[in-house]
């Protein structure tokens, strides 16, 4: 019996799950979270005419986010979930660069490192100011 090579159209099975598995997953961890949030904040009254810039470093949000969840604070679930949507397509680019390391495609492993590189670069400096 033959063993077949892992092809294309595998590569496009695993993407297609990852994605439609990770919107679903953050979709579910925001929806309970926002669900844990209004039991527990529901007669809140938020003032609207003040305004509290947050500036902080990622790694204390993500840092304070873990807490929360650890926690079971709705919030933070909710936090967490956004989180989980922006990471969905990170992994794909992820896996890109495996499928392109894996055919030696080095052009599109170069072009992969870049968008890599991008996002970094986006999160480390465009979070705080």
């Amino acid at each position: 019996m033959q063993q077949e090579k892992f092809g294309e159209k595998d590569f496009q099975n695993i993407v297609g799950n990852l994605l439609r598995y990770g919107v679903w997953t953050s979709l579910s961890v925001a929806f309970i979270g926002g669900i844990v949030y209004l039991m527990g904040h529901s007669t809140d009254i938020e003032n609207y005419s003040v305004f509290h810039e947050n500036d902080r470093n990622i790694f204390e949000v993500i840092g304070d986010i873990y807490n929360g969840v650890i926690q079971g604070k709705g919030e933070s679930l909710i936090f967490f979930g956004i989180i989980l949507l922006f990471l969905t397509p990170v992994f794909r680019v992820l896996l890109s660069l495996f499928s392109f390391l894996l055919e030696k495609d080095y052009l599109y492993v170069v072009i992969t490192l870049i968008v890599i590189l991008i996002i970094l670069i986006s999160v480390s400096f465009g979070f705080s100011h």
